[in-house]
């Protein structure tokens, strides 16, 4: 078992069941959910929330019954429910002196690549402030093209967005089963899986089998992302009051086991991408990439190549040859029009301040 104390980064996944009930909205699970965050950042440890619950409170602010709801009629359930959801978390941890944020994202916003990064950033200035960011998919306009469609997935993409050591989904069942433990007597529970195989692809069944919307099947899904980007992930029961302080004193749960750390797995995955042109840069600038410093638009002597933001460049020492990797801030018109230039001279050529790095050292293999 991981302990959640010795995390730098962890992700939760909330399921809207876990939140809402017929009454509306379960307010002690939700305090002792605040308390259990309140001492994971008392650990130091960041803590992003991945919560549904949007559209399970506008429904019940609007009167909306029946199983299923018309896409415009589920889209208004959000728009009234998103701003309850963060207000109740607003509300929750208040007591902690914990500020919260309201993040919303679509599918679209993983894929492309400009958005992601936007994302990426935002989500570490917020978490470097100290904030709990509260996460959910943007479900005033999402459609069915642009949607995750579950938040199980969609925590895991987070989690692989912020660099997350562990990610946490609070469920309805207290861990990976060998079958559905509801119908089989026989079904074990995993304390523990190192590898997902073929054989737990197909105990996890077809996506609609599993106690929860969605099934194991989107769990399995989202710990093969998560593990893949050297994240652990835990499937523990959610509905027991304090229910991360119940998984660190030991409470049944299945964790997923990662062969790396987060930052090895996205340092390789940037090695392994094709440079889309390359920046050479001075000898100061080299040094300072071998102090751990971030590369800087005033290093570099020379731009090459056609590249967008969030590309891969290559990174040349003054003789050309190439010592490193990384992913860029600036397309090439943009670094070539800051080549040589210092921060506070951004604003006037670019027509907006812009980032400081052109190169972020976490976005970077030497």
């Amino acid at each position: 078992m991981a302990s959640l104390v010795g995390a730098k980064r962890i992700v939760v996944k909330i399921g809207s069941a876990l939140l809402v009930g017929p009454d509306g909205l379960k307010r002690d699970w939700l305090a002792s959910l605040a308390q259990d965050v309140a001492w994971l950042k008392s650990a130091g440890v960041d803590v992003v929330l991945v919560s549904s619950g949007s559209i399970a409170l506008g429904r019940g602010v609007l009167a909306l019954n029946g199983a299923e709801l018309p896409l415009e009629q589920s889209q208004a359930a959000a728009a009234v429910g998103q701003i309850r959801l963060a207000r109740a978390y607003e509300e929750a941890l208040a007591p902690y002196d914990i500020k919260t944020a309201q993040v919303l994202v679509t599918l679209e916003d993983s894929e492309d690549r400009r958005r992601y990064l936007n994302t990426r950033a935002t989500l570490a200035t917020l978490l470097s402030m100290g904030v709990v960011p509260i996460v959910n998919e943007n479900d005033t306009i999402a459609t069915d093209e642009i949607r995750y469609g579950d938040n199980d997935r969609l925590a895991a993409q987070v989690a692989v967005t912020v660099g997350a050591d562990q990610l946490i989904l609070l469920s309805d069942v207290d861990g990976f089963y060998s079958g559905n433990p509801t119908q089989d007597p026989d079904a074990k529970r995993f304390s523990t899986i190192d590898a997902i195989t073929p054989e737990i692809e197909a105990m996890a069944g077809d996506a609609g089998s599993g106690l929860s919307k969605g099934g194991m099947k989107t769990k399995v899904l989202a710990a093969k992302m998560a593990i893949g980007a050297g994240c652990a992930m835990a499937i523990t029961l959610g509905s027991r009051s304090n229910p991360l302080q119940s998984l660190e004193k030991g409470d049944p749960a299945t964790w997923f086991i990662p062969k790396d750390d987060p930052a090895l797995a996205r340092k390789r995955w940037i090695s392994s991408m094709k440079p889309r042109g390359a920046v050479r840069l001075d000898k100061g600038a080299v040094a300072a990439l071998g102090r751990g410093k971030s590369l800087l638009p005033a290093g570099v002597t020379a731009v090459s190549g056609s590249f967008g933001r969030g590309d891969a460049i290559a990174i040349e020492d003054p003789d050309g040859t190439v010592i490193g990797v990384g992913l860029t801030r600036y397309d090439a018109a943009e670094a070539g029009a800051l080549r040589g230039k210092h921060s506070d001279e951004f604003a006037s050529i670019l027509g907006y301040s812009g980032r400081a790095a052109l190169v972020h050292r976490d976005d970077m293999v030497l």
